[in-house]
């Protein structure tokens, strides 16, 4: 059976300052581990991340949710200029779909 832990959204990135790799957790921006190895650098922000999981249960406080875990409205709001609001407009109604066709298009698209 999967551990609460393993749910989370963990990255492993080379460091250049560090000349190591680090391993990171979204849902705990404040914590990483550092090693020679990816796979090191993995286990080492999993083990982070259960230890800190654990301690916050012992003191009652609310431990993050996984990002896998949560639930997704399929509804952003994203704040732009009013001429790039006017350009995409514009070319919505060139190519005949939806802004927000267009829009989901270009988020979508590599």
């Amino acid at each position: 059976m999967a551990m609460a832990n393993d749910y989370y959204a963990y990255r492993v990135l080379w460091s250049n300052g560090d000349k190591e790799y680090v391993g990171l957790c979204a849902e705990f921006p404040s914590l990483s581990w550092l090693a020679e190895t990816q796979e090191e650098a993995f286990l080492g922000i999993r083990d982070v991340v259960e230890e800190v999981v654990s301690d916050m249960q012992a003191n009652d406080e609310p431990i993050p949710e996984p990002l896998a875990m949560r639930l997704y409205s399929g509804h952003i709001m994203v704040r732009v200029p009013p001429e790039v609001h006017k350009n995409l407009a514009i070319q919505a109604a060139e190519y005949n779909i939806s802004l927000n066709r267009l829009v989901n298009a270009r988020l979508t698209t590599p």
